[in-house]
């Protein structure tokens, strides 16, 4: 899978991942809260999340050398 999430986006994710896990222990929140935590620390921590995959979303950032090199491997054919 391609990484779909920015580091902005993971950052975010982790400290709410954290959060929630940490509430789950003390008994503030219940099985959902344990569950989101987990998929929320998850997603931050390898930065690929299902939801903007299935919605064709990003939030990571396209770098000029990407594109440079996307259009260095495309074939320009003329007719001369």
């Amino acid at each position: 899978m391609q990484t779909n999430v920015g580091q902005a986006d993971q950052v975010i994710r982790l400290m709410i991942g954290t959060l929630l896990l940490t509430m789950s222990a003390t008994g503030q929140l219940g099985l959902f809260g344990w569950i989101g935590g987990f998929l929320t620390l998850g997603s931050g921590t390898f930065g690929i999340c299902a939801l903007y995959s299935l919605l064709g979303l990003s939030t990571c950032r396209v770098d000029a050398l990407d594109s440079q090199s996307a259009s260095a491997n495309t074939v320009n054919i003329s007719n001369s």
